[in-house]
């Protein structure tokens, strides 16, 4: 097996559990295939494990922890699948859609897999975990034996820092053109082959739950409805009246289907950008009870940060013009270079610009099926507040 070492103090972030080796931080850059198992050494020659090498990424080596392999075997994957599988049955064993594997922070860097029942979506990477698909899926089919079938979801931007083209296909069995799962009460359509990201907003389930509770009696303004997640929630809870907006006509035709399926007669969905829709409000003199904020990650890397907060600081801007006192602010973030007290420092500035008094009632991040691993903070993005409008 090639050896790469760290040059010389560069070791201490490594040393504490991060998984990312970066290639400025090796001595040299060896002229192996991308996808290489290598094994990281320290300047003196301390093994930190084995890990996925790529030479052309700045994220050089991902490491995978272990000392005791000289090669990644479906064994491997299947040990930590199994894993990941055990914390989730302890976590949330009445569901039937949930992340199985979240990447670094379930000690399988590069690797995504979400459950929707008996079907499987998966996300690779890095050039190391697409490589070895083959034996993910075989691990797969060992450690949950009911998957009907396995769909590869490779849409992700991500995939371009590695020098990997997007991709979808179906892996292993079949997959159906509908699904129909419960999340809380509510029948979802979803259509693994056709939707965003890997099927559904799966860290975001609990919170819709969360604000649909609140709702009873509330007129609701859900911005970035995609499938009308938050907005079917606030329905089935007894909402007066309930508006998703998303500019994704795609999308909209599936939240509408879901009101059907549901019977949710309150809820009405509308094609339109939000910032555009949510200025058209404000000139009108409309208020919401309630208005949600879910909006796609603004920053994808640092240097679109300051983008991205004059971007929350609008939209939050908005969002609090269109409130009366007693109503609610739902609002967050999905950008982990938009740290959570900057998100707040801009969210409080734009109140106190208006002269609004917020009370929060409640913060939150990932569920426990998107676990952060607490020496990698890159494994935190999410951001959710709930405010009460004083």
């Amino acid at each position: 097996m090639h050896e790469v070492y760290l040059r010389p103090g560069h070791d201490e972030r490594v040393r504490s559990g991060h998984l990312w080796v970066f290639s400025n931080e090796l001595q040299d850059l060896p002229r192996l295939p991308a996808g290489s198992i290598v094994r990281v050494r320290s300047a003196t020659g301390e093994s930190f494990g084995i890990g996925f090498y790529n030479p052309h990424s700045l994220i050089c080596v991902r490491l995978l922890r272990t000392d005791e392999l000289e090669e990644v075997t479906v064994d491997f994957f299947a040990e930590r699948i199994a894993q990941a599988l055990a914390l989730r049955r302890r976590l949330c064993p009445q569901e039937m859609m949930y992340r199985l594997v979240h990447g670094e922070a379930d000690l399988l860097p590069g690797l995504v897999v979400d459950r929707y029942g008996d079907y499987l979506a998966i996300q690779t990477l890095s050039v190391g975990m697409d490589l070895r698909l083959p034996l993910i899926v075989e691990a797969l089919r060992q450690v949950v034996p009911e998957t009907k079938g396995i769909v590869e979801k490779n849409h992700s931007r991500l995939r371009e820092l590695e020098q990997l083209p997007q991709r979808q296909r179906i892996l292993y069995g079949s997959i159906p053109e509908q699904l129909i799962l419960e999340e809380f009460g509510l029948q979802l359509e979803l259509r693994l082959l056709e939707g965003q990201k890997t099927g559904a907003y799966l860290d975001q389930r609990y919170h819709r739950a969360l604000t649909g509770r609140l709702a009873q009696g509330l007129r609701v303004l859900d911005c970035f409805t995609y499938c009308g997640g938050f907005a079917l929630h606030a329905a089935r809870h007894g909402a007066q009246e309930v508006l998703g907006i998303d500019s994704s006509a795609s999308a909209l035709d599936c939240a509408r289907r879901n009101a059907e399926l549901n019977r949710l007669e309150q809820v009405r969905f509308h094609e339109a950008d939000v910032f555009s829709f949510l200025r058209e409000q404000v000139s009108s003199g409309a208020q919401w009870d309630m208005v949600i904020l879910d909006p796609p990650a603004f920053a994808k890397s640092r240097r679109h940060v300051p983008a991205a907060k004059r971007g929350y600081a609008e939209l939050n801007r908005l969002a609090l013009l269109l409130i009366p006192s007693g109503g609610y602010l739902v609002t967050s973030s999905c950008s982990h270079h938009v740290f959570e007290a900057v998100f707040l420092e801009v969210i409080f500035t734009e109140a106190a610009r208006l002269g609004r008094q917020l009370r929060l009632l409640y913060r939150g991040t990932q569920p426990p099926d998107h676990p952060i691993l607490l020496s990698m903070p890159e494994t935190q993005y999410l951001k959710f507040f709930l405010f009460a409008v004083l």
